[in-house]
């Protein structure tokens, strides 16, 4: 499969963007981005400590400048922030410039792959299974709208995962 525009993976933390990118950069030969990590690079700090030093909404402001800079790029897979679909702005820009996937995933499940993480910061404090839903939930509408693609990964390894995003996106 020949990817024409950007791939970008969108969901709550800890749903698995960042392993199906990885195996989606494997089974389609294209260079594979994670969003947050261009942010820590550029940034020469943790995303906890730009959170912690300059506040949400700079970390927001980032991000959508990170779509910029992608824009220029030849398609390519894209992990994104959980935060990435939030802003209206950001979905346009990522709707000009490639497909956007939605793995959704049960808040249970994204509790098992971040309980032991320590670089969530909007989980600080509140590392639970009812916490989890109830950001998911506020989240979910803005998830929804953005999505060209949704793909259920509970239960799923990140190889499966990206079969069936492949299997999806040639039928577009």
């Amino acid at each position: 499969m020949q990817l024409k525009r950007h791939l970008y993976l969108i969901g709550f933390m800890g749903v698995g963007k960042t392993s199906t990118s990885k195996q989606l950069s494997k089974k389609l030969g294209l260079k594979e981005v994670d969003t947050d990590k261009m942010i820590v690079e550029k940034e020469g700090k943790a995303i906890s400590d730009i959170f912690a030093d300059s506040g949400e909404e700079y970390f927001r402001g980032v991000e959508t400048g990170i779509l910029d800079l992608l824009a220029e790029e030849a398609p390519c897979i894209v992990s994104c922030g959980g935060g990435m679909a939030m802003r209206e702005e950001n979905v346009r820009k990522m709707k000009r410039t490639g497909l956007i996937v939605f793995l959704v995933a049960e808040p249970e499940t994204i509790y098992e792959h971040v309980k032991d993480s320590t670089d969530r910061p909007l989980l600080h404090g509140n590392m639970n299974v009812p916490y989890i839903a109830e950001l998911m939930a506020k989240r979910e509408p803005k998830y929804q709208e953005a999505a060209d693609i949704i793909i259920k990964t509970d239960g799923y390894a990140p190889f499966q995962i990206a079969d069936q995003i492949i299997e999806m996106v040639e039928k577009i």
